[in-house]
């Protein structure tokens, strides 16, 4: 009855009907495709509302956002480990570095190594920005080294003690030091509180000493210089010697060589009972021509006597016994100036002959004269080494002395936080687009 009467109340009239026949038409067409719908359990249909029954709409299956529906679990792991990876470690860093890292002062010191060769610079400003010498830059890289190194570290390790000047304080323990522990962990410890720049250029080098009291970093670095420039003055000093020890070994050499060459020209002259046999020589020479001259005078004065007396005259006899001693006494001299073409040395190897004696006394005085003119050399160049090593001398120029810090400067909290998290950052990047890369070949 009452479906009857809801079809009676919406029924049209006539004239509704005769004016839209078709638009009826197509209601009931849609009323009847939606019951069906609804008999076959389509979502989309509408529900007839029956008289004296109430209607109750049915429940979304989907009642998530569409956002979240759209999630997978691959999705929650990477923003659980971005959670874990990135976000965590970053605040925690943070955290660290904005109340926990103890403050750290520093302490400047710049000096160069210097030499007094070449003269001395107009200005202070010239001096040290000239260009360098090769043995100055030399100089400047083992200095930086020594101040690196296993040895100053140890050294300021028994003047200070590492372990109680670096000790944690309070919760900071990343930058603090250890106890009890070796030699290289305070070596890579020492290395991460000093810091060294060399300009080759100018050859300025500048240290930076680290401490959590700004007096104890200005007296680590006065240690430093200190130490640094006992180290240039012993290899100034070192240099120094080796080319005066050079020196002095070729002053020595020469002079024994020059010992030894008189000591043989004078036990020649012993030997030969004459200064110089040139002088010998001239000598011998002058007493030749004066038996020939005089063994001439006889030859004429005998060849008279023939002329005017027989063979047996004593006179003739007297000369030709003078002309005789005469020619024995020429061929001695001549004998005494040198063997001659028809004696064999090997018959007399040994015969005290002038040319003989000249050329061992020339031999002797070359190697005098030699020996001298090197062993004058050798003085020379002691002399020129000793004025060369003084002008030479390596120093240590401090113009910066180490600096007292009045506000602490490291770490740098805001840098130290930022870079922690933008590594983190890039590794947890690397590590999402390396899963997405391999998921997408796979």
């Amino acid at each position: 009855m009452a479906a009857s009467k809801d079809a009676a109340v919406n029924k049209p009239g006539p004239a509704q009907a005769a004016d839209k026949p078709n638009t009826a038409e197509a209601t009931a067409k849609s009323k009847g495709i939606a019951v069906l719908e609804g008999l076959l359990g389509k979502e989309s249909a509408p529900v007839i509302p029956l008289p004296g029954r109430k209607v109750v709409p049915p429940k979304k299956a989907g009642w998530q956002p569409e956002w979240l529906r759209k999630l997978r679990w691959r999705h929650a792991i990477i923003g659980a480990s971005f959670v874990g990876l990135v976000a965590v470690p970053a605040t925690l860093a943070s955290l660290y570095m904005a109340f926990i890292a103890a403050d750290q002062y520093h302490s400047t010191a710049s000096f160069a190594v210097r030499s007094i060769e070449g003269g001395v610079s107009s200005d202070i400003l010239g001096m040290f920005t000239q260009a360098s010498g090769g043995s100055t830059v030399s100089d400047s890289y083992i200095l930086m080294d020594y101040i690196l190194s296993e040895r100053m570290a140890a050294d300021a390790d028994r003047r200070f003690k590492l372990e109680e000047v670096y000790a944690t304080r309070g919760l900071d323990y990343f930058y603090g030091i250890g106890s009890d522990l070796p030699i290289e962990d305070k070596l890579d410890y020492w290395r991460d509180m000093v810091k060294v720049n060399f300009d080759h250029a100018s050859g300025i080098m500048q240290v930076t000493v680290k401490a959590f009291e700004p007096k104890q970093a200005q007296e680590i670095t006065e240690f430093i210089v200190n130490q640094s420039d006992s180290l240039v003055n012993s290899l100034s000093l070192s240099a120094r010697n080796d080319v005066l020890r050079a020196a002095q070994d070729e002053v020595l050499a020469g002079e024994a060589r020059l010992s030894k060459a008189r000591a043989g020209l004078r036990d020649y002259r012993d030997k030969s009972q004459e200064i110089s046999p040139e002088e010998g020589a001239k000598l011998a020479v002058q007493l030749i021509g004066s038996l020939e001259q005089q063994l001439t005078q006889l030859n004429a004065d005998l060849a008279t006597a023939k002329s005017q007396m027989s063979e047996d005259t004593p006179r003739i006899r007297v000369l030709k016994t003078r002309i005789e001693s005469l020619e024995q006494q020429v061929a001695v001299e001549r004998q005494r100036l040198g063997t001659g073409e028809g004696t064999s040395i090997s018959e007399d190897p040994n015969a005290p002959d002038v040319a003989g004696r000249i050329a061992e006394f020339e031999q002797l005085e070359t190697e005098r004269e030699f020996a001298e003119r090197a062993y004058t050399a050798a003085l020379g160049s002691l002399e020129k080494a000793r004025v060369d090593a003084n002008n030479r001398q390596r120093y240590l120029a401090l113009f910066i002395e180490p600096t007292l810090s009045q506000m602490a400067q490291y770490p740098t909290r805001l840098l130290n936080a930022f870079i922690v998290t933008l590594g983190l950052l890039f590794a947890w990047g690397i590590g999402v687009m390396g899963y997405y890369n391999i998921r997408d070949r796979a």
